[in-house]
């Protein structure tokens, strides 16, 4: 079996895939593989990793008939790796030499299922070191107990995939595969089932993956209709929550975060087209009454006043029928 299988979705980033390859390059192994998922590329994306695949070792390439998102092409990549080890990275991003042998190591030493990794944030020329915000590091852990508390940013808040190394036995337990179709805050389910029931893991700070952002083409950038699936993506993470065995005490965590969101889009709905915002507020309104009401109250009777207030009487706001359900 090999030892690694690195995930990497490609979607019309021909200005920055030259940039991911050769950090791939810099990464390569006899016993690593590198699955380049081809999302359907309209641009120059697929001509350049047609030539990866003949000079990049270990590469592997799919190409998708049409367009299904990150989530789908993430899946893609899953099915098709052979490692015993799975890690993720986005085709506008890039990583330090020799930083998957480094995580490869970091993982075997502690056994866990997955561990956790810090990045660097890049925004035009500056860069910022973003950690997992878990204070022990470097020694196999629950992840349920990462959850909570509810008020604090905790580890199913650094949603990143590619922030880690995965053991192929989550595979095997359907824990590692995505929700088909998701657009944007495909991660949030994902993280929050690998913490509900995956076994241990552990954060490291390592760094080596350099995560670009203010990416023209990337969904946090742009404000048309694929940004409302996170409100099909909290709904999941709510729905599967409240099956929890210990959902009294997992679901305000759950309901702020998810309320959290809503606020933020709401805070900056002027970047969205006209009738996206107009679809993202009823919609919005329409998953906060589906909401389990008292963890909601809870929730809002401990937020700042302003956000609490807005999402109020947003609550009250009248909801076309077909907007309802989710």
């Amino acid at each position: 079996m090999l030892k690694l299988s690195v995930i990497v979705p490609f979607y019309n980033v021909q200005q920055y895939a030259p940039d991911a390859l050769r950090s791939l390059r810099a990464n390569a192994r006899d016993d690593f593989e590198f699955i380049l998922v081809d999302d359907c590329s309209t641009d120059g994306t697929p001509d350049i990793l047609a030539r990866a695949e003949r000079e990049l070792p270990g590469a592997v390439l799919v190409r998708h008939e049409r367009n299904g998102g990150l989530a789908t092409a993430r899946n893609t990549g899953i099915d098709r790796a052979r490692g015993e080890y799975l890690t993720f990275l986005d085709g506008d991003d890039w990583l330090a030499p020799g930083y998957y042998a480094r995580l490869v190591a970091v993982i075997e030493e502690l056994g866990c299922d997955f561990v956790r990794t810090d990045h660097v944030q890049c925004t035009a020329r500056a860069r910022t070191v973003h950690r997992v915000p878990h204070g022990r590091r470097n020694v196999p852990l629950h992840p349920r107990d990462a959850i909570l508390p509810a008020h604090r940013s905790t580890s199913v808040d650094y949603a990143y995939a590619w922030a880690g190394v995965y053991h192929r036995r989550l595979v095997d337990r359907g824990l590692l595969h995505f929700t088909d179709g998701l657009r944007t805050a495909e991660d949030r389910p994902w993280i929050w089932k690998l913490h509900r029931e995956a076994e241990s893991f552990a954060v490291t700070g390592l760094l080596g993956v350099f995560y670009r952002r203010g990416v023209a083409s990337s969904l946090t950038q742009i404000g048309d209709a694929r940004q409302l699936d996170f409100i099909r993506a909290f709904d999941q993470v709510v729905a599967e929550t409240a099956e929890d065995p210990d959902a009294a005490r997992l679901l305000p965590k759950a309901v702020r975060t998810y309320c959290a969101i809503i606020a933020h889009h709401l805070g900056s709905i002027e970047r969205f087209e006209p009738p996206v915002a107009r679809k993202l507020k009823s919609m919005s309104a329409a998953a906060l009454r589906r909401m389990p009401q008292d963890a909601l109250e809870e929730v809002l009777g401990s937020m700042d006043a302003e956000r609490a207030g807005r999402l109020r009487r947003l609550r009250r706001r009248p909801v076309p029928a077909g907007e309802v359900a989710a």
